[in-house]
């Protein structure tokens, strides 16, 4: 079975993953009829050698014809936007341009007119709303697969902004992560994958960095509250150089579109891409590498954990509040069983299962939110299908799901709160959304060469 090992290095930004693919063998002509086929005509591609801690590998820059800033403006210098393009200005708020871009610095308004424009709006940023990157994607001619994946991401995105500032996903406006920059990147990312087509994607721990990053919103913490809502599930590491080491777009990518690698992970490398950040630190080579290889046929197993508690005395809403509190913390799932204890009591079994590094967050959540005066522990291995994530288009709106792949037969299941979404915007039956998407799906597979 062939992946692709995402190793973040240095982190990951949407022009470093590009990069890295790049270099494993994706034409560059591909991407750039990519964007044509979005209407982004105007958007300029071309790479760049370089090397960091004298490690080679390609930069991955995105300009525009007329020479505009991301947000459709003149680009604006350091000392007219107030700031530098220093290491603690690496946050995708600002094109991703302080940790890993070459990208120019926007802080003026755009013009308002073609498929490459952002709405202007207050502070002086750039501000396109989520669906109308989504009917940009939903409309163009782009392979089915490629599409899907930056349905994908860009879905991951708006959840995860509108969960911090308290907006449904459709109320959404990105900042920068809206101006062409960041969607060529996204795109570009979703095209390589598609010409490559690992059978699942796998990532390393995050390092997310550390400092402060000034945003659209004002300055906020490394990592931004979009990137590690993102995040959640991923083991992080936090520190290291003072800036944005993982961006938005890059964590997005991560999130839509690959797991984290299980421990242990055998695998035997075939082709190794490296894509280049912007900065080069003396902490650490500012670089991702792209790996493509091999894992035997079965898919690989991975430890897990699983905690459980016996309750017989918590009131049923607090076990209720709980269990939300361990998925949001990214837990793998959690079971309540009914079970008879002693003293005639009827009780719960409550079981959750998580990856090891989540283990303090699973014990301080069992403590603190019910009755339970100990926690059990056992030691397990799964084994799980190579899967991804993919976005179809359906007559009430794009649905999301995970496209699993066993022995080279793919399927698809829509999830759950993308086909709600959809049927409640169409005033439709649940079944009508779930079927409509699966039907979609297979329609698009039949188009695959």
């Amino acid at each position: 079975m062939e992946i692709l090992y995402l190793d973040l290095v240095g982190g990951i930004s949407g022009d470093m993953t590009v990069a890295a693919l790049l270099e494993l063998g994706v034409p560059l002509e591909l991407l750039r009829d990519g964007l044509e086929r979005i209407g982004l005509s105007e958007v300029r591609l071309a790479t760049e050698p370089g090397s960091r801690h004298q490690i080679a590998g390609t930069r991955f820059l995105v300009t525009h014809r007329d020479g505009l800033a991301p947000d459709g403006a003149p680009p604006a210098t350091a000392a007219s936007s107030g700031h530098g393009h220093g290491a603690g200005h690496g946050h995708e708020h600002g094109h991703e341009h302080g940790a890993h871009s070459g990208h120019p610095h926007p802080h003026a308004h755009p013009p308002s007119h073609g498929p490459g424009a952002a709405h202007p709006a207050g502070g002086g940023h750039a501000h396109r709303p989520y669906r109308e990157i989504r009917a940009l994607l939903e409309g163009s001619a782009l392979p089915a697969g490629a599409r899907g994946r930056a349905l994908a991401v860009f879905a991951r995105l708006a959840e995860a902004e509108g969960r911090v500032h308290g907006l449904p996903p459709e109320e959404v406006a990105f900042h920068e992560v809206g101006a062409w920059d960041s969607i060529a990147d996204v795109v570009c990312t979703a095209l390589a994958l598609e010409h490559l087509r690992p059978q699942a994607v796998y990532c390393s721990p995050v390092p997310v960095g550390a400092g402060m990053v000034t945003t659209a919103h004002g300055r906020m913490p490394v990592p931004a509250p979009a990137t590690l809502a993102l995040l959640e599930g991923f083991p992080i590491v936090q520190g290291g150089p003072p800036y944005e080491r993982t961006t938005p777009t890059g964590a997005a990518i991560l999130a839509a579109l690959a797991r984290p690698a299980p421990e242990p992970f055998a695998y035997v490398p075939r082709r190794v891409g490296i894509g280049l950040g912007r900065l080069d630190p003396p902490e650490v080579p500012n670089l991702l590498r792209a790996v493509l290889g091999e894992v035997s046929a079965a898919a690989p197993a991975e430890r897990i954990e699983c905690a459980e508690a016996n309750l017989d005395d918590s009131n049923p809403e607090w076990i209720g509040y709980l269990m939300e509190r361990l998925l949001a913390a990214g837990v793998l799932d959690v079971a309540l069983i009914p079970i008879h204890m002693k003293k005639n009591r009827p009780g719960t079994l409550i079981q959750v299962l998580y990856p090891p590094s989540l283990r303090e967050r699973v014990l301080e959540g069992l403590f603190s939110e019910t009755t339970t005066l100990g926690v059990r522990f056992r030691e397990l291995e799964r084994v799980v299908l190579a899967r991804e994530r993919a976005a179809v288009i359906t007559s009430w709106g794009p649905v999301t799901g995970m496209v699993a792949t066993h022995q080279g037969r793919r399927r698809f299941s829509p999830e759950y709160e993308s086909c709600r979404e959809a049927a409640q915007r169409g005033a439709v039956p649940l079944r009508e959304v779930y079927l409509a998407a699966q039907q979609a799906w297979r329609a698009g597979e039949e188009g695959r060469p």
